[in-house]
């Protein structure tokens, strides 16, 4: 069985590496919509794409517990060799998620009213966007669906599948968008039914995939879905309440990087875009963090379920270490290359004099970054919400906290301490509850 797998730094590099190539290839995604209508579509198709993708990465963000929730759940059902919780644990997933995707599309007149009265823009642009919009939306149940099987694969540490599967979904993508957009000029409109459609096929190739590796797991003597266990109202109260706490902390580091986005454009257009730029190298930095990160969701999840206190600690051990090497390295390269990455990213010299002056900032938040997120990855696979839900409100209180003196004495670099001190804040906002938790481990070993 994975849980019985011997932890090594090999083990954990063989399992970040297709993660952090995966979170790679996502933002692809935007990318390919935005280079295909940039080239055969109209300036106003073009702000219509970017107005959608904001609008869903928002509804997506919001349901990424489906994703979190769903590894951990995975990775203790999975160490405890209880096969047919992992299979309900899947099923589970993938009812809230069609649940919440197909209250989307019922409820998409709304959503869009409410989206398009936040959003400032042109009339043309805004009519390009609606249409977009009213196509993509059918695609919420596969792409949440998707969510859950993301998390399941992680869970069970099939992080080679989980790359497969994100190239898939962007090779279909990309041949689409030429095809809708370039071939039969349909504009926004066949960029969101390219992306409909490599939604859904890649969701249904996704789930075959799954099923067969359950399939091959199956010894056990329950019904591969056993709708009694899926629907165990204790089971599916802890999951509701798991993805709600996770809920909660994601939209409050939503938030914390929106005020964080506002906070800049009060200093000018030129610090804005600056901001935005250094925001983009940390999102970049993000892949690679992620990638241990996710890693430790698995094997301490797996180490809580089978009630491994030394695994457990090897996991974070060693899952740790790679990751700090990482941002070391990371920072190190932000300081060496930043400079070259804003020329590749902008042309403009006040932009470029202004990402500069904050980049040492920049690869300072990298670089203490790493306790955060591995502490969220490992609070993740031990799926102790609260706590994290806790520690969330806390940082972003500390981070609302600080950002008004130092912004105001020490102007945009002030933000970026601000910013270092709510990344620092949400790892020490942890740590106390990380010493419960090896407790709670030692006293379920009994040892």
């Amino acid at each position: 069985m994975a849980a019985q797998t011997a932890i090594s730094r090999r083990t954990i590099l063989s399992k970040a590496w297709p993660i952090i190539l995966a979170n790679a290839a996502v933002p692809t995604l935007g990318l390919v919509d935005t280079a295909v209508i940039g080239n055969f579509g109209t300036t106003a198709e073009l702000g219509a794409i970017a107005l959608g993708a904001i609008i869903f990465s928002f509804i997506y963000w919001s349901f990424g517990f489906l994703r979190m929730g769903t590894t951990g759940f995975t990775a203790q059902a999975v160490g405890a060799e209880d096969e047919a919780e992992v299979r309900a644990t899947l099923g589970r997933a993938l009812l809230i998620a069609l649940t919440i995707g197909c209250s989307l599309t019922l409820l998409q007149w709304p959503l869009a009213e409410l989206a398009f009265w936040l959003l400032d823009s042109s009339a043309e642009v805004e009519n390009a966007a609606r249409a977009y919009f009213f196509i993509r939306i059918w695609g919420a149940p596969a792409t949440l669906a998707m969510f859950a099987v993301t998390g399941s694969l992680i869970g069970l540490g099939l992080t080679r599948k989980l790359l497969a599967i994100q190239l898939l979904l962007n090779g279909v993508n990309a041949i689409l968008d030429v095809y809708f957009a370039g071939v039969l000029g349909l504009g926004a409109r066949g960029i969101a039914l390219g992306t409909l459609i490599a939604e859904w096929s890649s969701c249904l190739i996704a789930l075959t995939l799954l099923h067969r590796v359950l399939r091959r797991r199956h010894r056990d003597e329950e019904r591969f879905w056993s709708w009694p266990r899926i629907a165990d109202p204790q089971k599916l109260r802890r999951t509701l309440a798991a993805n709600g706490d996770i809920m909660i902390r994601t939209l409050t580091l939503v938030f914390a990087f929106a005020w964080f986005v506002n906070q800049s454009a009060r200093f000018g257009d030129v610090i804005l875009a600056a901001n935005h730029i250094l925001l983009q190298l940390v999102s970049f930095s993000a892949f690679f963090l992620d990638g241990f990160a996710f890693v430790a969701e698995s094997l301490v999840g797996q180490a809580l379920g089978a009630r491994q206190r030394e695994r457990f600690r090897r996991a974070v051990a060693l899952s740790t270490q790679l990751a700090c090497i990482t941002a070391l390295l990371l920072a190190l390269a932000l300081l060496a290359l930043g400079q070259q990455a804003i020329a590749v990213l902008t042309d403009l010299p006040a932009v470029r004099q202004a990402a500069g002056d904050a980049l040492p900032w920049c690869a300072l938040y990298v670089l203490l970054a790493v306790a955060a997120f591995q502490l969220d990855g490992i609070f993740i696979g031990c799926t102790r919400t609260r706590e994290m839900r806790n520690a969330a409100l806390l940082s972003a209180a500390i981070f609302l906290a600080s950002s008004w003196p130092l912004s105001g004495h020490y102007g945009n670099h002030g933000l970026w301490w601000s910013f270092i001190v709510y990344v620092v804040a949400r790892a020490l906002m942890l740590l106390p509850y990380y010493g419960r938790l090896e407790a709670s481990l030692r006293q379920a070993r009994g040892t």
